[in-house]
């Protein structure tokens, strides 16, 4: 089962090297034709993703330890 994960897995980056030297199409910037441009710029768009939810989790969801302490007790 794993060597068909990892061939599947080969055979999806090989495509993704291939596509643009098979299909010529027309692209708005250059970059858009460096092979395997859609598998990083897709690998980059997750990880600023999942480094902003971070940032604002940290900065504006989370709360002290003692959050729920201190809103109990009554002084």
């Amino acid at each position: 089962m794993r060597r068909w994960f990892y061939a599947g897995l080969a055979v999806a980056a090989l495509a993704e090297i291939a596509t643009p030297y098979i299909f010529e199409g027309k692209a708005h910037f250059a970059f858009e034709h460096w092979p395997s441009w859609g598998s990083v710029y897709g690998l980059m768009s997750c990880v600023i993703i999942i480094v902003v939810s971070k940032i604002v989790g940290h900065l504006w969801l989370m709360r002290p330890e003692n959050y729920y302490d201190k809103a109990g007790k009554k002084s």
